[in-house]
């Protein structure tokens, strides 16, 4: 049984992986036509399993199961449908599908429900096209912010546009929030998107918490110069400048690598030459850990670490934050219940921590949530190569399975308690 679902859950994680911007590879991005396919195809698969589909104002895919009952509290299932550039088939619309799998058992076995369940298809999670990330799972939790609806991609087409361009009105999107009263939690199945599963080869594990994040641009200011007439000990080297402050981020990681990672991913010279002294160069700075004040203190660190290079070197330097997250730790109850369905399946329970954003971080502002991680071939992730192996896949459709059923049973017995 749980073979055959897991070959259907693959066959439609392949028919989507076929619809994409561009050929020869997989990318679709927020508002693009691509994109309005792929959200068109889950709908249509939400209908022919007897959800009350709709799709919201910021373009959401929304597949509705009701239990009947009066002053139900939801229940959501959901994951992303948008993808980075030339992207792998797994990151987000596994949980979708996997999602849509599940409520598929609960109606075929004619499953009583104690409260509702909503399948979500969160459009924009990566952000891709307009360096906003969560903006579906925002909109769903109440916490939009409506300055993002000028937020433009390289052309000049904004959010805003977007959301008309889909026949939908920004001004309604504080309707499509699920009310914090009604939720009752919040549940993720997803690629680990790192090697720890693939090394210690094990299927599935928890997710005990998603690691916080801090992005920052550094700009460091010295003054070009002639790379044959200038002295060594006369530079003001913005590169030198730069590469020390590298070098200075990785040791400061290395020296709490239990707590915490750290990233300059860009590094930019302005007007590079292979005769010029770099007179301004920039990068970014992204640190990621699931201990908050580990988070806020390595950040002062590297700030004074940066500035006291720049002051030995006499160059200037700007230090502008560009994006925070806090961690996020996964609901306790609905953890233990997890790691139950796990045990139940014969597999041995494992807690990770995730280093990647989810929209579970964004839906944690509202309701408790939890996260399925399931093993990718050797971690990686947003690239072509990204996998999952079927007996994998097998093992996580009969733990999400055992996990909704635990959830029920305990709710159901709250539920008639209470009334």
């Amino acid at each position: 049984m749980y073979k055959q679902r897991a070959e259907d859950i693959m066959e439609r994680i392949q028919a989507l992986a076929g619809i994409s911007e561009t050929e020869g590879c997989i990318t679709r991005t927020y508002g693009t036509a691509a994109w309005r396919q792929g959200a068109l195809t889950i709908m249509s698969w939400m209908q022919v399993a007897g959800l009350a589909v709709s799709m919201d104002n910021i373009g959401n895919v929304r597949g509705r199961l009701t239990c009947g009952l009066s002053g139900a509290k939801t229940f959501v299932i959901a994951s992303h449908m948008d993808t980075v550039i030339n992207a792998g088939k797994f990151d987000g619309p596994l949980g979708v599908i996997m999602g849509l799998d599940m409520l598929k058992a609960l109606i075929r076995s004619r499953t009583a429900l104690p409260f509702d369940i909503e399948l979500v298809a969160f459009c924009d999670e990566e952000g891709c096209r307009f360096h906003t990330t969560y903006l579906g799972s925002k909109v769903l939790a109440g916490t939009f912010e409506p300055v993002l609806l000028a937020h433009a991609d390289a052309t000049g087409v904004t959010i805003k546009d977007v959301i008309h361009a889909n026949g939908s009105h920004p001004a309604r999107l504080q309707n499509d929030a699920i009310p914090a009263q009604d939720w009752l939690g919040y549940f993720e199945i997803h690629i680990e998107q790192g090697p720890v599963l693939y090394e210690r080869d094990i299927p599935v594990a928890v997710v005990q918490a998603i690691a916080g994040q801090k992005r920052i641009a550094v700009t460091f200011r010295g003054m070009a110069g002639h790379a044959g007439t200038v002295p060594m000990d006369m530079r003001q080297d913005a590169l030198c400048c730069a590469a020390e402050f590298v070098q200075a981020v990785e040791r400061t990681a290395l020296l709490h690598k239990d707590k915490i990672v750290a990233t300059v991913g860009k590094l930019q010279v302005e007007n590079a030459a292979s005769n010029v002294i770099p007179g301004l160069v920039t990068c970014t700075l992204d640190l990621r850990s699931p201990d908050e004040s580990m988070l806020a203190a390595t950040y002062e660190t590297l700030q004074q670490t940066a500035a006291a290079i720049c002051k030995q070197r006499n160059i200037r330097f700007e230090w502008m934050p560009v994006q925070e997250t806090a961690p996020v730790l996964c609901d306790v109850g609905l953890n233990a219940l997890l790691t139950a369905a796990i045990a139940d399946a014969g597999y041995k329970p494992v807690a990770l921590v995730s280093g990647a954003g989810h929209d579970a971080v964004a839906i944690a502002a509202v309701a408790p949530v939890s996260m399925l991680f399931v093993r990718c071939f050797k971690g990686i992730s947003h690239h072509p190569l990204e996998d999952v192996a079927l007996k994998d896949l097998i093992a996580a459709v009969e733990v999400a399975d055992n996990f909704i059923q635990h959830v029920i049973h305990q709710y159901d017995q709250v539920w008639k308690y209470q009334h």
